[in-house]
Order: C-alpha cells, then structure tokens, then sequence
C-alpha cells in the first residue's frame, strides 16, 4: 500500500556527529510522524553510528560517496532518485549542499528549501565575494530560505539579495528534557576529574579548524600559568572527535598541561556529559545558532562563547553568559579565571540560561515552525496544480 504522507528528503555534505546534523535528529525525532515521511541523503556517507540517534523507524538513509570536486557528477544520481521518490520538499542545507538543489529543480520537485546554518572555516564570516555570488545564481532554484540567525537572515538579504519574504527564520531548540540541570557537578564514568573540589570547564564538538579548540587550549594554560589557585583546582575536559586530535593532543603537550586535560573523544552520552561541567566554553571560530550551546545552557551551565555567528543571540552577556572576541586567548583565559573565582556568579549565569532556552528555544517552537513552513510552502503550490486540473476538466466538458 502506498503511504500517503508528503516526503520530505534531507540533503547535507555529511551525516555525522555535528550540530547542524544533530537540528535535524531533533527535527526527525520529535516531528509528529503522521505528517511527513522524511529521507536523509547524504552527499558523503551517514555515519551508522549517528544515524541511531533518529528513533523513527521509518526513515531511510542514504549515502552517496561524492569524490572530490564539484557536486554536478551527482546531479544525474539525484535527479533519477528524485523522479523515483517523488518527494513533496527537498531541504538542503549549507553551501556544500546548496547546489544539489538544481537536480530537484529539473525533476519537479514542487517544494525546494535550502537552510543556511552557518559558515565554514574556508568563510568564517560570509565576506567571501564569490561564495556569494554562487549563492546568488543558485538562488533561481530556491523555493524559501531558512536562516538559523539574524546574522544569517541579514546576509541573505544583504550580501546574496534575497527578497525579504522568501526567507524565513527559525532557530535552532533544545530538548529541556533531556539537557536539564544535575544535583550540582554530577559523576562521570571514565573521567579523571570526578573529584567534587575540582572545577571542570567543558567543550563539546568535533574537533576541527572552525571550532576553535586551539585557543581554547591556549588560554586554559595561560590561567593556570598565571594563577596558582586555578592551577591547582582548574581542569578543562574536551569532548569530541576530529581531524585535528593528534595536533591538539601535541599542543597540551606543548602547553605543560597535560595532567589537566581530558580529550573524552566522541560519546553518545551528551547530556550526562554536560552534567559533569561546572561551566561550559565554546571558542568557535564560526558559528550558526549552535545547538550545542543551547544544550549547555538547558543543562544550566554558565557559559563562556566568543562572540561571532549566532551566539551574542543566544547568550546575553552579563546575564546568561560571557562573550569574548574570537581569537583573544588572554580575553577568554581572564573569562574562565573570572568564573572559577565566582562559583555564586557562575551559578547565577546558569540559572538565568536555562529560564532563556525555556523561554525562547524550545524544542517544540522549533519543530512546530518548520512544520508550518512545510505544511505552508505545499499548500501554495497544491492550489494552482487543483485549478490547472479542473481547467483541463472544463476545457474536456466543452
């Protein structure tokens, strides 16, 4: 029997541990299952492992082993695959996706949305000319845009100039559930640093160029160097895998610091990660609306994020958290030494973070808005196909 629901396929560069992947386990996870059935396909490969993470049984994923070099000796892979499901809506997402958008133009998928997240290391603010100039000629093909930030939405608008009304913003939202506050700095099994007189400063993410982890290391060993007590009691635990472990695990070294830092490698246990933090940093080169902070501040962490892409949207300096500029090693050592000397201050921060994801990013505000962009985009183009289809009817009655 042929299932009547819409389907909705996701096209992204890679389906792995990552946060503008983990938006879209949330989406597929906590979208009411009656409405849409939805397909992952990935430019790269999905990764087994995270694939898990969708509970849903009825979504399938794909595959496609792009080797290097441009997307288009894809687009004939693509567009047979698109004639054949028959989606209602393609959602791509990210320039390294963007233009898998075309082969869903050319066979006639009636929905095509692309989600801009954030930039890459190669573009770290948006100012490259020429990533502009080819988001501008793809966007013939773009049914509606979704910008994950203001920062995001202006860039649209301003630099790749697109028309107001076919962007649509809609941040990212946190399970509170899940990511909520511990009875104080909880237990973690297998970390050296469960010894409650410790403070432990925490980063999540994979380990790459863009999420900054060198200045992160850098500045924790500028604070224990300068400060006796923090070097007795300070500890900064790194989770996540990524191409630059062994270089990170060479700059500990470096820094004299290696009886103090923990690389926990990737894990599949998140919020009881967060639980074992007593305040979270994030030292991103670039960033979107980036869920993992938004975890971080759901599990009532105060946090220490520098101040680019999405993040002075999500964390209100003085109130909920502690911005710095990116790349300032001495800024972001001082922030961390502020905390560790305030625990009152610290507590207060997290307290006041958790009450502004509660308010503002939910999980259900996300999931319902997307659900309304999907339900609004296919009732537009199902109307003029019903009056196409009783014209033919009339013109066959005279």
């Amino acid at each position: 029997m042929t299932d009547p629901r819409p389907l909705v396929i996701h096209v992204v560069y890679s389906f792995d541990v990552g946060g503008l992947e983990n938006g879209i386990v949330n989406l597929l996870n906590h979208m009411p299952a009656e409405h849409f059935r939805h397909m992952v396909v990935a430019l790269t490969s999905c990764a087994p492992g995270f694939t898990r993470r969708v509970r849903r049984t009825d979504v399938e994923f794909v595959s496609l082993h792009k080797p290097a070099g441009h997307g288009f000796k894809l687009y004939p892979v693509l567009y047979r695959m698109f004639r054949e499901r028959r989606p209602a809506i393609v959602h791509t997402r990210n320039l390294a996706a963007l233009e898998m958008i075309v082969p869903a133009w050319f066979a006639g998928v009636p929905v095509r949305i692309h989600g801009e997240h954030g930039w890459d290391n190669f573009d770290r603010e948006g100012t490259n000319r020429t990533y502009q100039l080819v988001r501008r000629l793809y966007s013939v093909f773009v049914s509606r845009y979704v910008a994950l930030s203001r920062r995001i939405e202006s860039y649209l608008h301003d630099k790749v100039h697109i028309g107001a009304g076919r962007v649509r913003r809609i941040c990212n939202g946190v399970d509170a559930r899940r990511f909520a506050p511990g009875k104080g700095r909880e237990p973690l099994p297998e970390s050296p640093f469960n010894d409650p007189s410790l403070i432990v400063f925490g980063a999540v993410g994979r380990l790459q160029a863009v999420k900054g982890h060198a200045d992160l290391i850098r500045a924790f060993g500028a604070l224990v160097r300068r400060d006796p007590e923090a070097a007795r009691g300070a500890r900064l635990a790194i989770v996540g895998g990524g191409p630059l472990q062994a270089e990170l695990t060479a700059l500990v070294a470096s820094e004299g610091i290696v009886d103090k830092v923990w690389f926990a490698g990737e894990r599949n246990d998140i919020p009881e990660t967060m639980r074992a933090f007593d305040v979270f940093v994030q030292p991103s080169i670039s960033e979107g609306i980036s869920n993992t902070l938004l975890e971080a501040m759901a599990s009532g962490l105060p946090v220490i994020a520098t101040e680019v892409g999405g993040n002075p949207e999500l964390v209100d300096a003085g109130r909920t958290g502690l911005l710095v500029p990116s790349g300032d090693i001495d800024g972001l050592a001082s922030a961390m030494g502020r905390l560790y000397h305030q625990p009152d201050r610290s507590a207060a921060l997290g307290r006041a973070g958790r009450e502004r994801v509660l308010a503002e990013f939910s999980l259900d505000a996300m999931v319902g808005a997307y659900l309304a962009l999907y339900q609004e985009m296919l009732s537009g183009v199902s109307a003029p196909r019903e009056l196409a289809v009783q014209s033919r009817k009339a013109l066959r009655r005279k």
